[in-house]
């Protein structure tokens, strides 16, 4: 590191409780997402609420919890994110969080367009000798803001992982800067139950050797990584990178050798996991974190051959209309980058995308495919756009099929408890035939 960096650097070093006087009123501050989260400076930021008003914070599945997120702290900061997670769920029930609605390909490049964010405030790993952060676990909206932004904040932190890809961030682009020496935030794994591990199997056997993948989080694609340890010569192109996807590399089923973009190369616009994942990143050439308008762009994801995504929901009714985000009316988390993967895999040559859910919720009492979408609920995907549906009972293709025979293969992957209501609701609204009607798989 040159005395030039490291001068510029003491020049900029503050404090966080100093760091967090430099907002005002009615500036516009987007955080870096998930393990990016800037968590000294946000837990400072609620002691300059009695100094500011109209402050409008930006923000994706925050994974701390903050006082400046308290009721009382509303007359100075109102918050809007792009997804929803455990704190920003509680603070939509007490009226002060809004969603952006979104694909997350087009999350920085409209946001941009529309109400350009003049605050950017990150995590990001330590200076390097030529005078550059790494910006680690996130570049999803970042680097977007990061042009539009007048004022640039880093929270250093030792424990972020330091990462290649779009994540170069000069000392000389940085305004301030805070030091700050916490555990990175991680994602607790989730165990899949049978109905996962049944999911699981149905899906491993729709994946060919050499696809490319995308997974997301839980007990599904948890599940599905177990099953697919057999396969060779998987590729990586995701919006984010999970532990997983170590597994399977470890396993030898994913070398990123068939890819066409980026061969070779762990692709995702984000990452968040177990400490062993950051441990695996940190240093790691073999995998970018790439800007999220390049990762979820569906027509770069269409080049990759065999391109399958793979994405939970929570409902879907016999048409083919997809919930992935909402509980009713009740924002619960967000479109990220479901729509992305899903239509950029079917444009894929022999390509897939797949939605995958449990037959049932609340423990068994309620169908999740359901005659319509409960009211007020989200349509995430439409019926246009969807390909493959499966559930612990089979797979359903939908792509190209008729509302008829729609209706007919996801009654077939419903919980039996339900099928035949189902089917008499599906008859009420003419979304089956009043004839026998035989469906070719």
């Amino acid at each position: 590191m040159t005395n030039r960096w490291q001068e510029m650097y003491r020049q900029k070093l503050l404090t966080a409780e100093e760091a967090v006087t430099k907002i005002r009123s009615g500036d516009r501050v987007a955080f870096g997402m998930c393990g990016a989260e800037p968590q000294a400076f946000l837990r400072q930021l609620h002691t300059v609420a009695d100094k500011v008003e109209n402050v409008s914070l930006f923000f994706s599945l925050m994974m701390g919890e903050y006082e400046w997120t308290k009721p009382e702290y509303a007359h100075a900061f109102t918050q809007e994110a792009w997804f929803y997670g455990k704190t920003a769920r509680e603070m939509h029930k007490q009226g002060n969080c809004t969603v952006i609605p979104n694909n997350l390909h087009r999350a920085g490049p409209d946001r941009y367009e529309c109400a350009p964010i003049n605050v950017l405030v990150h995590s990001v790993a330590p200076m390097d000798k030529h005078g550059y952060f790494s910006m680690s676990l996130s570049t999803v909206y970042e680097r977007w803001v990061l042009e539009m932004a007048d004022l640039v904040i880093v929270e250093v932190n030792p424990n972020m992982p330091r990462t290649f890809g779009d994540t170069l961030l000069h000392v000389s682009q940085v305004d301030w800067i805070l030091e700050c020496d916490a555990p990175v935030f991680e994602m607790p794994n989730i165990t899949p139950g049978p109905e996962e591990e049944a999911i699981a199997g149905y899906i491993a056997d729709m994946v060919p050797d050499g696809a490319t993948i995308q997974l997301g989080i839980g007990g599904i694609p948890n599940a599905v990584a177990q099953f697919l340890r057999h396969k060779k010569d998987l590729g990586v192109h995701t919006e984010m990178i999970v532990d997983s996807m170590l597994d399977l590399y470890e396993a030898g089923a994913i070398n990123n050798s068939k890819k066409k973009l980026d061969r070779y190369k762990f692709v995702g616009c984000f990452a968040c996991g177990s400490r062993r994942l950051y441990d695996w990143l940190d240093d790691n050439p073999s995998v970018e974190i790439r800007d999220g308008h390049y990762t979820n762009d569906p027509y770069i994801l269409a080049q990759q051959p065999k391109m399958t995504s793979i994405n939970t929901a929570i409902s879907i009714d016999l048409t083919g209309q997809v919930c992935s985000e909402s509980i009713g009316p009740v924002q619960y988390s967000g479109t990220g980058g479901q729509r992305d993967t899903h239509v950029g895999a079917w444009m894929s040559e022999g390509g897939k995308g797949i939605i995958a859910l449990r037959s049932t919720a609340k423990k068994g009492t309620i169908s999740t495919i359901v005659p319509m979408l409960t009211e007020g609920s989200i349509v995430t995907m439409t019926r246009n756009d969807i390909d493959y549906v499966v559930t612990e009972y089979g797979v359903a293709h939908l792509r190209g099929q008729s509302v008829f025979e729609r209706a007919k293969r996801l009654i077939s992957i419903a919980h039996p408890k339900f099928r035949d209501e189902l089917t008499e609701q599906a008859l009420k609204f003419g979304w089956l035939p009043r004839r026998p009607m035989v469906v070719k798989s």
